[in-house]
Parts: C-alpha cells; sequence; structure tokens
C-alpha cells in the first residue's frame, strides 16, 4: 500500500522537543502542527507552530495522553504524519498502532518493537537469546513482595528497583538494605502506574561505579540498520540524565565497535525501523552489559548530531517516508567532542525539587560556533506543575572534549533566568569540577562529590549588597527629561534638589535582609545597560543587572540573584506562619495521607505523599509531635505553600 505524501507533520508532544522536530520540518518545507492542553495554549510550541489544536484539559492524561483526541487533531489539521517526541506516548505501541490504522505515518518504530523492548522484562529475555550480556536480575511476573525478597537476596544488595515500561528515572529505586525493600517497592509501583499505567517491576543487581553508555542506532525499511557512535550519560542524579556527551571519553575504537555492533544486533532482532538507543552499563574491566532499548529519539540527540553533522529528525522523516538511510557504517562521521547539559526548573538546594512559576527574566546564551540551544520556553511564560521541568538544553561542540566543556561553561554562564529557582549554577559546579575536566565519570560521580556541588548557602558578601544597592537605585525608574540627559531631574541616581544625596534602602535576597545607606559618589559603581560596572583599584568588572518590576536580578560570582525592596515597617506585623505547620513544597496532587488527626509520630515519620512533574515527594515530620490537623485530602490539587498538615510539637 503506497504512503500518503507527506506535506504536514503533527507533532504529538509539547516543550523544546516540539520546537526542535519543528525546526527541522519547516526546513524541509513541511506545515507544521502543534497540539496543546489548557494550560499551553500560549506556550511557545503553540506559538512557533504553522497550526495548533487545543486538546483541552490541565493533565497529560486528558491532552498529551489522550490517543484519540491526537489522532483527531491530525485528521482536523490535515496532517500525514505524527511525530510523538520522546516522553508522553512516545514509547506506547498502541499509539503507533492507533496512527497507522488511522492511515497516517508514524514518525518512530513499528508496534511490534515498541511491544518488544517496552516491557524491559521481555527486552531482557530477547537479548539473552541475542547474546548480549545481561545484569544478573529478576523480570518475572509475579509483582509480590515477598517475590522481589526472595529475587533481592539470590542477586545480593543493592539492588536497583525499575519499572518495566519506564524511563526518565520514574518507578526507579536504589535499595541499600532488606528493611527498605517494603517501601521502596511500593512507591515505586504509584509512580510507575502515575507515569505509565503499568505498575509492573523488576530488580537487578546495583552495579557498582558503573558508566552509562548508550549507542545510537538507525534502520530504514529496506533492512538496512547502522550505529551513529555513542554517548556518555554517566552524569546521573536519581536516575536522570544530567549530562551527556558525545564520543565517551575513554572509549577504545574496538569496544565502540563491540557495542556498536551489540547494538545492531538488538534493533535487528526485533525488526527495528527508525531511530532507537541501546543503553549499556560499563564497568571499570571494559565489559557491558545490556540495561534497555529506547524506541525514541533520546533528550541527548544533539551531541550525536553535533559530532556527526547529521540531522536525525530529518533522517526519521525520510526513512518513515520509506527512503533508505543515506550511509554505511564505514561512512558514518565523528568529529571532535560534544557535550550537553539539562536545564531544569528546580531548587537544587531543596532536594531538587521541581520548581513553578513565572520566567520573569530569560535570556539565552549569544549564538556561536559551536554553540546550540534547544528550548521551549520564552521569557513572560509560566512554568506549570502539571509536565516535566526542564526548559531547554544547551549543547557546545569542540574540537576536543576540553574545548567543548570550555564553550558550554561560557554558554552557562552567559544563561540568565529570573523569577524561579533553577539548576544552572549546580551545571557550572559539575562542569568545572576537577574530575569531570579529567574524565573520571560513573553514575556515582553527583553523589560522591555532593558537597562541592550542592554546598551549604552562605551568607551573601557586603560587596553584593553595596552592588546591589547601587544597581537597584540607578536601574529605578525616574521622572527623566528627555529633552536634556545631563538634567539633575533625568538621574536615577536618588539625588532630588534640596533631598540628601545619602538614600536608605532595605533590601532582601535569598531570605536574607539588610538595611543599605548608599551615597552616590561612595562606590565606583555604574549602570551601563544592563550591566552593573563596578571598578576597584584598577579593575573593572561588569556584573548583569536586569530590573523586572519591583525585582532586580544581579549576576554574582556566576550566580544570578533576585534582589527587592520592601518596608520593614508596613511588614512588621506580617508574620503569618504557625508553629509546627507543614505546607506543601510545590504544586502538586495528593497521593496519599499516611497519618490521622491525633495520631503520635516520631521524627522523620512519612505524613503526605504528592506527586509533581511526575515524582512523588515525601512530606516528613521534622520533628516527633501529634497531628493536630489535617488540611488535604487524597486526590486534591494543591497549591505550593498551601498547608497540608499541622503537628504539635511534643515539648521537652
Amino acid at each position: 500500500m503506497s504512503r500518503p505524501l507527506l506535506t504536514t507533520l503533527l507533532v504529538a508532544n509539547r516543550g523544546e522537543i516540539a520546537c526542535r522536530v519543528m525546526r527541522t520540518a519547516k526546513a524541509m518545507g513541511l506545515t507544521t502542527v502543534a497540539v496543546h492542553s489548557a494550560i499551553d495554549r500560549d506556550a511557545r510550541h503553540s506559538r512557533e507552530a504553522d497550526i495548533r489544536v487545543d486538546l483541552g484539559g490541565a493533565k497529560a492524561a486528558e491532552s498529551y495522553l489522550d490517543i484519540p483526541r491526537l489522532i483527531a487533531a491530525a485528521k482536523a489539521s490535515g496532517a500525514q504524519a505524527i511525530h510523538p517526541g520522546y516522553g508522553f506516548l512516545s514509547e506506547n505501541a498502541g499509539f503507533a498502532r492507533a496512527i497507522e490504522e488511522a492511515g497516517l505515518i508514524f514518525l518512530g518504530p513499528p508496534a511490534s518493537a515498541i511491544d518488544a523492548m517496552g516491557s524491559k522484562s521481555a527486552a531482557k529475555a530477547l537479548m539473552e537469546v541475542a547474546g548480549v550480556p545481561l545484569v544478573p536480575g529478576y523480570h518475572g511476573e509475579a509483582q509480590d513482595l515477598e517475590t522481589f525478597r526472595a529475587a533481592a537476596q539470590r542477586i545480593g544488595y543493592p539492588v536497583l528497583l525499575k519499572a518495566t515500561a519506564g524511563g526518565g528515572g520514574k518507578g526507579m529505586k536504589v535499595v541499600e538494605q532488606e528493611s527498605q525493600l517494603g517501601e521502596a517497592l511500593a512507591s515505586a509501583q504509584r509512580e510507575a502506574l502515575s507515569s505509565f499505567g503499568d505498575a509492573r517491576m523488576l530488580v537487578e543487581k546495583y552495579v557498582l561505579k558503573p558508566r552509562h553508555v548508550e549507542i545510537q542506532v538507525f534502520a530504514d525499511q529496506h533492512g538496512n540498520c547502522l550505529y551513529l557512535n555513542e554517548r556518555d550519560c554517566s552524569i546521573q542524579r536519581r536516575h536522570q540524565k544530567v549530562v551527556e556527551e558525545a564520543p565517551a571519553p575513554g572509549l577504545s575504537p574496538a569496544q565502540r565497535q563491540a557495542m556498536g555492533e551489540a547494538a545492531v544486533r538488538a534493533a535487528q532482532a526485533i525488526g527495528y525501523v527508525g531511530a532507537g538507543t541501546v543503553e549499556f552499563l560499563l564497568d571499570a574491566r571494559g565489559e557491558f552489559f545490556f540495561m534497555e532499548m529506547n524506541t525514541r529519539l533520546q533528550v541527548e540527540h544533539p551531541v550525536t548530531e553535533a559530532i556527526t553533522g547529521l540531522d536525525l529528525v530529518a533522517w526519521q522523516i525520510r526513512v518513515a517516508c520509506g527512503e533508505a538511510l543515506p550511509l554505511t557504517q564505514d561512512q558514518v562521521p565523528l568529529h571532535g567532542h560534544a557535550i550537553e547539559v539539562r536545564l531544569y526548573a528546580e531548587d537544587p538546594a531543596n532536594d531538587f525539587l521541581p520548581a513553578t512559576g513565572h520566567l520573569a527574566l530569560y535570556r539565552e546564551s549569544a549564538p556561536g560556533e559551536g554553540r546550540r540551544v534547544d528550548s521551549g520556553v520564552c521569557e513572560g511564560d509560566s512554568i506549570s506543575p502539571f509536565y516535566d521541568p526542564m526548559l531547554g538544553k544547551l549543547i557546545a561542540w569542540g574540537e576536543n572534549r576540553e574545548q567543548a566543556r570550555l564553550r558550554l561553561l561560557a554558554m552557562l554562564d552567559s544563561f540568565a533566568i529570573g523569577g524561579l529557582k533553577t539548576n544552572i549554577a549546580f551545571l557550572r559546579r559539575i562542569l568545572a569540577h576537577r574530575a569531570f575536566a579529567e574524565a573520571e565519570l560513573d553514575t556515582g560521580f553527583i553523589p560522591r562529590y555532593q558537597d562541592q556541588l550542592l554546598p551549604a548557602p552562605v551568607a551573601l558578601p557586603t560587596a553584593f549588597w553595596q552592588a546591589a544597592g547601587q544597581a537597584f537605585q540607578q536601574s529605578r525608574p525616574a521622572c527623566v527629561r528627555a529633552d536634556d540627559r545631563h538634567s539633575p531631574w533625568a538621574a536615577a541616581t536618588g539625588f532630588r534638589p534640596g533631598v540628601p544625596a545619602q538614600t536608605a534602602l532595605h533590601l532582601r535576597c535569598n531570605g536574607e535582609d539588610r538595611a543599605l545607606s548608599l551615597n552616590p559618589g561612595s562606590v565606583s559603581a555604574r549602570m551601563d545597560g544592563e550591566h552593573l560596572v563596578i571598578e576597584h583599584e584598577g579593575v573593572r568588572r561588569r556584573h548583569l543587572a536586569v530590573r523586572r518590576g519591583q525585582t532586580l536580578y544581579l549576576e554574582w560570582d556566576g550566580e544570578l540573584h533576585g534582589v527587592s525592596a520592601f518596608d520593614p515597617i508596613a511588614e512588621a506585623d506580617a508574620g503569618h506562619a504557625h508553629q509546627g505547620g507543614m505546607s506543601a513544597p510545590m504544586n502538586g496532587s495528593i497521593v496519599r495521607v499516611l497519618v490521622e488527626v491525633g495520631q503520635v509520630v516520631e521524627a522523620g515519620t512519612q505524613l503526605v505523599v504528592l506527586e509533581a512533574m511526575k515524582m512523588e515527594h515525601s512530606i516528613r515530620a521534622p520533628q516527633a509531635g501529634t497531628v493536630k490537623a489535617l488540611y488535604c485530602q487524597e486526590g486534591e490539587m494543591v497549591s505550593e505553600g498551601a498547608a497540608l498538615v499541622e503537628l504539635e510539637v511534643q515539648e521537652g
């Protein structure tokens, strides 16, 4: 049966991947269609598409996971093909079948291939037949606690619980000892059910100090399959990748070939078509073990594009239309080195809790040679609690690894985000760390260097407050004389005839308050556009200083700080927090309430389980006490700061 001519492509996703797919589609002359939920009506991917279709709803289940609505959107918009992006339905065999049955083109592998690799247990069995090395584990159908307890005892602790239908760290828990197994299994099953609609788990040996190395494979409909080199994704937290690079540092050509050929065998064993990734654990001895196959385009595909010069989305489109792969294995390029970091709206200092809010300031690093930013947001956008908190990706390429690393550091230095917490400073510490610079990589990197990567907060120095005061004062809106810029009325320094030049300011930043007395002539600091220029002992430094409303965003020592002015008299009686109260750390949904009013609890007792960004977060008792009141119930949506539990603290 001949396929229809492809002129219009619908992207069944959101955020940066939707924007990235549409960029290539437009370059190929295709009309692009975006779908969006009710709260994503004005999101960047919706704005950039040629056509957009409103799916309604807010939660993913009501929009981006609703297969009939997506199919209807494709037909209504005239799209002949659907690109699933990653996440959501990208590895859902039912979605692939529904697209095919609707007479549309699915830009992904056959449903049978997704089925084969969608279950980690089934995939392990297939790989065993194909002769691919496996990590010891249990991948059976029985899902009761005792079965997992027996399997863990046989394998030996520590073990890793993984959702059989999962990915992205969802439904994944490391269990160090038997006493932790029950709670970890229950939590992982809930996360898996929420994220994938499937609570089934597997357990396997947790390999110590492994590297995560994955092979990018590509296959066409004519039996051709090749590998496009490898990526090292060892820098992870909670089993979610943070930094990815290609090629893998220290991997020999022989190892690359062995892993690449194993990955191709895996793809061919399931009749694969399109882009896919075969993930391996690589130990210090050079042995590798199959972990899983992701039957979609990966978040980290840009580093492969950077070292090969290929556009993988363009390949997906051409292969889905029946074209053969344009290269043979011997022709696959490998030039230079590329590193990617994932930019998240989250608070690293607060256990990486996802951050929601308004992007009051958003400045991407300037484009240039070897620099790429794939993002899905713009200044003014809102970050909701309903979806993954990734804002975008920064990718740097260089002739060698060190050049790529330094370029990426420079990109991070020039990136500016204000209005909510991000992991920019955390990413910079990783890239600047000696061990990373020397390519000492394994999946335990972040926990091992946690004290250096996540240092305890320190008070901001006096120099910062003086600089903030000058920038705040000079950026304050003034009654400006447009006809005479030299007039004292045109200055934003605080000077007014008949008014003392010294200015008192009360500033707040990072929860710290400071009272300042500023004399415009006492410090050599001046605003130059959106930078504060400070000169001291012949050395001149520039600090980004951008005013947005009543907040000044000032860069200091590589971090951007939001500074606001306040009136201490007006706030004298504004305290509202009551002792013993516990509030929601972010917007989310109450999954479980584990205590009752009147119940006596110990310090650390799990009180409430909150789900946000498809991850579970436990609210625990900070100290021993009695539950005095409950302000939430299971299934309820709560806002950040909402009171959840009131605890009457035990005296003494």
